[in-house]
């Protein structure tokens, strides 16, 4: 009688300790999900600023300005609900700006212009990055939230479910390939 019981007690503390693993594994991927999290709004914001500097500059023609200041300032000032839609729309426009490769090199000579075009340059190429990264940690987080032992045991707690940042982040071409 001793004897199982002490199996029983023994087999419920390694199941509390595995449990308790699975919880720490979930909440340090909840962790990494919040800090790419930040990392991407930070990057998003970067490109918006960078994007608002280059339209203010006076080097596009005024078309070009107006379109790639609205765009930036929809994804600065967007809604969280409305944010992917308004990213994809900055995207979007800097495609059409600088589809032709006049409009960079246009950017380049003007004063300041080189600074502005690698500042411009880095920023699109960070963006998809810093996105990859968001998504690969919500994606480690879903994948672990929907074991069943996650699930019956509350592991999660009242965490939302991670939600992917999908959005249009090809950056211009004359763009993406600067060094």
């Amino acid at each position: 009688m001793i004897e199982t019981l002490v199996w029983i007690v023994l087999a419920l503390g390694v199941i509390g300790v595995y449990l308790s693993w699975t919880a720490g594994r979930l909440d340090r991927l909840h962790s990494r999900m919040d800090a790419a999290r930040a990392a991407l709004d930070a990057q998003l914001l970067r490109r918006a600023s960078v994007v608002i500097e280059v339209a203010t500059s006076g080097v596009l023609d005024p078309a070009s300005s107006l379109v790639l200041y609205e765009a930036a300032h929809a994804a600065r000032q967007a809604e969280e609900d409305h944010r992917e839609v308004a990213e994809s729309e900055l995207s979007q426009a800097l495609r059409a700006v600088f589809a032709d490769a006049a409009q960079v090199e246009a950017l380049k000579e003007a004063p300041g212009g080189e600074q502005a075009a690698e500042e411009l340059a880095a920023a699109v190429r960070r963006v998809p990055m810093a996105r990859r990264f968001h998504n690969d940690a919500v994606r480690a987080a879903r994948a672990l939230r929907t074991h069943r032992k996650v699930r019956w045991f509350r592991l999660a707690g009242h965490a939302p479910f991670p939600l992917a940042f999908e959005m249009d982040d090809e950056p211009p071409a004359d763009l993406a390939d600067r060094p």
